[in-house]
């Protein structure tokens, strides 16, 4: 599903193709500078094994861009290289050097083929010092023929959003402004460490840990932002390639991450407005995870999820701090304005990556656009934030100072008055820590089932196979594993949309808790897999009858949204007698005696050889 935005581009192509022909780059002794999206046509490798050649042999595969003329290249998520070519004819009055500037530093791997046979590469997974100019960018250097049209061929392919802003430059032109955009990055990156150093001695001199947060949150910005604009590789980690692909997921999940904390210190969220107070802390621990994602999952998997919890805390932090401006919260409403226009820059950027927004200038700057902003109203926010709380102690010491005095003549008044608030605030305690314990036991939930079907989760079934594998070793029993993968469901999911495939979903883990005993566990391993293991079983026979009947009850005819569907699958089985077995090799057994399910046809069920 992560190819669906590069497919649809690919289909607007088609459609706006119409079988024009695809005009050539025009270059006049005038021209600075020439946006090349209108004029690129475009391939797809799906494999990324095309060489030069081969895509040379598929030019007529080739389709027409057929964007407006300073748009972007934008393919989302998507797992193929994919091919660009653009042809170039010159005036024989124009300049024959040139320079051709792709500005998406976070890209992979760049190859540029040259009219003149040249093969230059870049990318973010090299040295900054192998790229063929020394540019933020990718930058590289076309030579024309005297004589002709000259034809550049490009092969881009990226773990991450892969955006393609595609410019020709007169070399002058290009250094020119790159001087003007270095500078005003460094003001910008400017801003952002005055920032941080301010808040730095402001959590000096108070001691309150929401200053030392949004120091964290700005440092992580600057990370994020030193990657996207090509920077870090440049300046702070050029021979550090592997980092430099992970700074930018890992800076802005940082970000994410110290942005969340930050959020429920300055609005105090546990108080203020605590039903949102776990949205944000869940978040926060999602952008945690997206942190350390790309050390343990693929970096395309990583970025995705960062995005899209970017969009989902954007939502999240907006109606808290509407929710505090109403409640007249001291530095709620400044902090509102700085933190929407920064999260909307968040969420724009967000839903560009995933191909849900086209690709302009406002777009692609506009995490710098809203934090630059953000940075100037949050400092009054901070600064209205102090003032108030001052005030408010000095209000709460004059009524110290009042009631004092009063306490003189109504001692007994008061020393009542204080045991009902001492007894009201003991209630409020004991409501929040019931709240806090519902939250734990929510969040201990969440953990170890699945959301969708409430089945247990990979985590909990790992466990209880491992209790349940110890537990036939000592007692010298035996117990089953069954992998089950639904058959056609991807056809299903596809033809009738998500809504449809997961009451599909829900209503086969209702079959199988159905079908099995309560000692048994049931799990759903991911997308439309499950297992299930089987306690106490007498033998392979009873096993296989079990995996049938699975197969009967599953295979039943089933209506979705008043949709007739048929769902079948196919089960695999293996078998734990006792001995120095581990859980991940029996459920890999099981898997593979799905899999031979699947190989006869599905709808079936096969026992594991071993």
């Amino acid at each position: 599903m992560l190819r669906i935005p590069a497919v649809l581009f690919l289909l607007c192509c088609w459609l706006g193709h119409g079988g024009c022909a695809l005009a050539d780059v025009r270059l006049a002794p005038g021209i600075a500078s020439l946006s090349l999206a209108s004029e690129v046509a475009i391939l797809e490798d799906p494999g990324g094994r095309l060489s030069l050649a081969d895509v040379q042999a598929r030019g007529k595969q080739f389709v027409p861009s057929k964007l407006p003329a300073d748009a972007a290249i934008n393919f989302g998520y998507s797992s193929s290289a994919w091919w660009l070519r653009f042809t170039i004819e010159a005036d024989p009055a124009a300049p024959r050097d040139w320079l051709l500037e792709v500005a998406f530093p976070t890209l992979d791997s760049v190859d540029y083929f040259g009219p003149g046979g040249e093969h230059l590469s870049a990318g973010d997974l090299r040295p900054f010092a192998e790229r063929p100019l020394l540019h933020r960018n990718f930058v590289f250097p076309v030579h024309l023929s005297g004589t002709g049209d000259s034809t550049v061929w490009l092969r881009i392919a990226s773990e991450g959003t892969l955006t393609v802003p595609l410019r020709l430059w007169r070399p002058e032109s290009f250094w020119q402004k790159s001087l003007i955009g270095y500078a005003l990055l460094s003001v910008y990156f400017g801003m952002l460490l005055a920032l941080a150093l301010y808040n730095l001695l402001l959590w000096l001199a108070l001691r309150d840990n929401t200053y030392i947060t949004y120091v964290m949150f700005a440092v992580s910005m600057g990370v994020g932002q030193l990657s996207l604009s090509g920077l870090g590789n440049q300046f702070l980690w050029p021979d550090w390639p592997a980092w430099g692909n992970m700074a930018y997921s890992t800076g802005f999940a940082a970000t994410g991450l110290f942005g969340a904390l930050f959020t429920r210190g300055f609005l105090d969220t546990r108080h203020s407005v605590p039903r949102l107070d776990g949205a944000v802390i869940g978040l926060a621990g999602l952008f945690a995870l997206c942190m350390v994602a790309p050390l343990i999952a693929p970096y395309r998997l990583a970025a995705i999820l960062t995005s899209l919890t970017g969009v989902a805390f954007s939502l999240v932090a907006m109606l808290a701090g509407i929710r505090c401006w109403r409640t007249d919260q001291p530095g709620a409403r400044t902090f509102l304005l700085a933190w929407t226009i920064l999260l909307l820059g968040v969420a724009i950027v967000g839903l560009r990556n995933l191909d849900l927004l086209p690709t302009t200038f406002f777009s692609f700057y506009a995490i710098q656009i809203g934090s630059a902003l953000e940075m100037l109203l949050l400092s009054f926010a901070l600064a209205d934030r102090i003032n108030t709380l001052r005030r408010e102690k000095d209000a709460a010491q004059g009524e110290a100072l009042a009631t004092k005095q009063q306490l003189v003549g109504a001692l007994q008044r008061s020393e009542a008055s204080l045991e009902r608030r001492v007894a009201r605030r003991t209630a409020e305690l004991e409501a929040a820590n019931a709240r806090l314990r519902e939250n734990e036991r929510q969040l201990q939930s969440l953990a170890h089932n699945d959301t969708l079907t409430g089945l247990a989760n990979r985590l909990l079934f790992d466990a209880r196979l491992q209790q349940s594998m110890q537990h036939a070793r000592r007692s010298h029993g035996k117990l089953a594993v069954l992998v089950v993968d639904l058959d056609r469901f991807k056809a299903i999911n596809d033809g009738y949309g998500q809504a449809i495939g997961d009451e599909v979903l829900r209503s086969m883990a209702d079959r199988l808790r159905a079908t099995v005993r309560e000692v048994d566990t049931v799990a759903r391993l991911g997308d439309d897999q499950f297992a299930i293991a089987l306690s106490g079983i007498g033998d392979a026979a009873d096993a296989e009858r079990m995996a049938e009947k699975i197969t009967t009850n599953l295979g039943e005819p089933l209506r979705v949204l008043n949709v007739p569907l048929e769902v079948a699958a196919s089960v695999g089985v293996a078998m734990f007698s006792g001995g120095d077995l581990s859980p991940s090799e029996l459920l890999r057994r099981a898997d593979q005696a799905m899999h031979a399910a699947k190989d006869a046809g599905g709808g079936c069920c096969r026992m594991s050889a071993a």
